[in-house]
């Protein structure tokens, strides 16, 4: 997990921010298995400070709560995504190249994450109203990166296929085909190789954005 310092607004003791970080980090690393393999209501404070190697009395220094800890882990968790989605931007030419490479940087993020979106999705609900709504603002955050993408690319390509009416919900459709890979993965598995899914979903999102098929 990278960073924690989008989290600022979550209560601390702690005064310096850089301690702040690493030892949040700490947290997340610990709570993150424990939530996967436990469950986020079945896991305990003090099972979490363990991990982390805190007395429960330290952890409390850091979060006030255990619904704190859920919201920095999904905080760390769309971080991580959202880094290899501007990662491959940056690597991008031009824009449906750019196009291709997010979309497969995106997903194998989503491979590689795949048990921990499933976190996030499993386990929202379990948060407050204030954290639940920064969740679903991270998640936005990241599908508007593919959404200012389409629209350069509506932009500049004559023969581009997208408008401003469509280019939001495809790259909605982009996120959530990143998902299936997670949700559907316990039939996905048995079909299909991650390469061979980017390459047929690829080639469905250059269909709906270019009326083609990536070559």
């Amino acid at each position: 997990m990278k960073q924690l310092n989008r989290t600022k607004d979550v209560p601390t003791q702690i005064k310096n921010p850089d301690l702040v970080i690493k030892r949040r980090r700490q947290i997340v690393d610990a709570a993150v298995q424990l939530f996967i393999e436990k469950g986020f209501h079945k896991t305990t404070t003090r099972q979490i400070a363990g991990a982390a190697g805190f007395s429960i009395g330290s952890l409390y220094e850091y979060v006030a709560s255990k619904e704190d800890v859920l919201y920095l882990v999904c905080d760390a968790i769309h971080h991580e995504v959202e880094r290899g989605v501007n990662e491959a931007l940056r690597r991008a030419s031009d824009g449906e190249a750019a196009l291709t490479e997010m979309i497969r940087e995106y997903f194998l993020v989503c491979d590689q994450m795949r048990d921990h979106l499933l976190l996030i999705y499993q386990e929202t609900k379990s948060l407050p109203k204030q954290w639940r709504k920064r969740v679903l603002e991270n998640e936005v955050r990241i599908t508007n990166i593919f959404t200012e993408v389409l629209r350069r690319i509506a932009d500049n390509e004559t023969m581009s296929n997208i408008n401003e009416y469509s280019l939001e919900l495809i790259a909605h459709n982009i996120t959530v085909l990143g998902h299936m890979w997670t949700f559907r993965r316990w039939y996905l598995d048995r079909k299909f190789g991650i390469e061979d899914y980017i390459r047929i979903q690829t080639d469905f999102i250059l269909g709906l954005s270019f009326g083609k098929k990536k070559e």
